[in-house]
């Protein structure tokens, strides 16, 4: 069964630092735009970082977790990480991975739910003193 594996979330202070994990089974993600969405209580599923396969599909970050925030990706491990520091009361959510092979390059794209096929369950985020 192909499918996406989220892990690494939890409970952090703000200011603290925290790295999500994203696991492919059976999906080969070397050619796949990889995405990080997340999900607030009562809120819309929002793109949070996008990367694309290649030095032409580039890289984007919402404007509120640009800098703070670094995605990386090891296509050999089927793995994608998304490095989250400074963690702000703004952060909290269920933090979703997503990949599909077809999407058209572009923030828009990139950050559209419905550009991608294959979704992990999700690993919840908190950020609390």
């Amino acid at each position: 069964q192909k499918r996406l594996v989220e892990s690494g979330g939890g409970l952090v202070q703000p200011g603290g630092s925290l790295t999500l994990s994203c696991a492919s089974s059976r999906l080969d993600l070397q050619d796949w735009t990889i995405a990080w969405f997340r999900q607030a209580p009562g809120k819309e599923r929002e793109g949070v970082v996008c990367v694309g396969s290649s030095d032409r599909r580039p890289t984007f970050y919402t404007d509120s977790v640009r800098g703070r925030f670094i995605v990386s990706r090891n296509n050999h491990a089927g793995m994608s990480y998304l490095q989250m520091n400074g963690l702000k009361p703004e952060d909290p959510g269920i933090y979703f991975c997503a990949t599909d092979p077809d999407v058209t390059t572009g923030q828009n794209s990139c950050f559209r739910r419905q550009s991608y096929q294959y979704w992990g369950q999700g690993t919840q985020v908190l950020v609390s003193s």
